[in-house]
């Protein structure tokens, strides 16, 4: 029997989910604990598109797009989990609750996005996420989550 893997690099994560540039959001994820929980981690550049308008002279990664990193981090942690490398997994936001935003991330900062399952087990379609998003042990950005997982048929 082989081992869970507690980490997935930037291309499992590619054959997880289908996100790609400008919309992949996360570069790895570690600490995975089955579907329980798990970190990601997110390389915030200069280089990525938002920042030519949010906002010029004063570059602030969008809080939307912290919160689509949260939701990819759960999705590969999920993935993962499941086995889906290379099964066009396809996830769907359902709800965003208790979202709130306390500090600005900027180019520079590595963004760390802490994921728990709040609800959710292999082979059901709806799942519950907690997530928290740091930066340099600061609190980001922190939401609750619903997705539904389109697994592909056997």
């Amino acid at each position: 029997m082989t081992e869970p893997l507690k980490s997935a690099d930037i291309h499992l994560i590619q054959r997880l989910i289908p996100h790609r540039y400008p919309f992949l959001l996360v570069d790895k994820v570690v600490d995975i604990d089955g579907y329980q929980s798990a970190r990601g981690i997110k390389n915030v550049t200069m280089n990525e598109p938002h920042f030519q308008g949010h906002f010029p002279g004063k570059p602030i990664m969008p809080g939307v797009t912290i919160v689509e990193a949260m939701a990819q981090t759960a999705a590969v942690m999920v993935g993962t989990a499941l086995g889906m490398e290379d099964r066009n997994m396809l996830v769907y936001f359902m709800a965003i609750d208790n979202c709130k935003f306390r500090r600005m991330v900027v180019p520079g900062d590595v963004l760390e996005m802490n994921l728990k399952t709040v609800r959710g087990k292999p082979g059901g379609k709806v799942w519950k996420f907690s997530g928290m998003a740091e930066v340099e042990g600061e609190m980001a950005a922190e939401a609750d989550f619903t997705a539904m997982m389109d697994l592909p048929k056997e």
